[in-house]
């Protein structure tokens, strides 16, 4: 009897593969699972870089873009090159981004008329992009102005409420206070394309 209760103990072949296999897919589960999670974090970590390192995704606010950039867009940032005129850029002002159009760089001499016709070295400059019409707005320095050596002339395309180079409080752009080019228009999905 006591032989008979012995075998009735021992677990069969069937049984001993099916624990096999459960305890391997159980260890297989951790291993995969674990994989995936560092991936995850790795992937998460390039993202995060990338995005604040060479492509910021930025959030516009206020109305000195107006029309092309209306408050609550999200629009991608590029950090390439040098800027030239007509290029919508972010930089940074008492820690804030602001985000504005480049009209002169530095040498460049530029002059507004009572109209708000801009003139860059004495030639009117083609702001095809304005749709609200020119306006002279808040400018608080003499012109014609010249830009400064490593400084950037910049103006909102909404020149009746935009704040920038016109006036001596934010004044002309250090190359180092740039975050980046506006490139891309992510958000709202209507505007969604390249910006220019």
């Amino acid at each position: 009897m006591a032989k008979t209760s012995m075998r009735r103990d021992l677990p069969t072949t069937q049984e001993l593969e099916a624990e096999l296999k459960r305890v391997t897919d159980k260890s297989t589960f951790r291993v995969t699972l674990r994989s995936t999670i560092y991936t995850l974090i790795t992937v998460s970590a390039i993202a995060v870089l990338v995005a604040v390192l060479l492509l910021p995704v930025l959030r516009i606010y206020g109305t000195s873009m107006a029309p092309l950039l209306k408050e609550g867009d999200l629009v991608l940032s590029m950090k390439q090159g040098e800027c030239k005129q007509g290029d919508i850029i972010a930089f940074y002002y008492n820690n804030k981004i602001l985000v504005k159009r480049v009209i002169a760089v530095a040498g460049e001499w530029v002059d507004i008329k009572e109209d708000g016709t801009v003139y860059v070295n004495d030639q009117p400059l083609d702001e095809s992009y304005l749709q609200e019409g020119t306006a002279f707005g808040e400018c608080d320095i003499d012109l014609p102005y010249q830009v400064p050596d490593s400084r950037i002339f910049v103006m909102g395309d909404n020149r009746a409420v935009s704040i920038d180079s016109r006036n001596s409080s934010i004044g002309c752009v250090a190359e180092e206070q740039i975050v980046g080019k506006i490139v891309f228009n992510l958000w709202p999905l209507t505007d969604f394309g390249p910006l220019r």
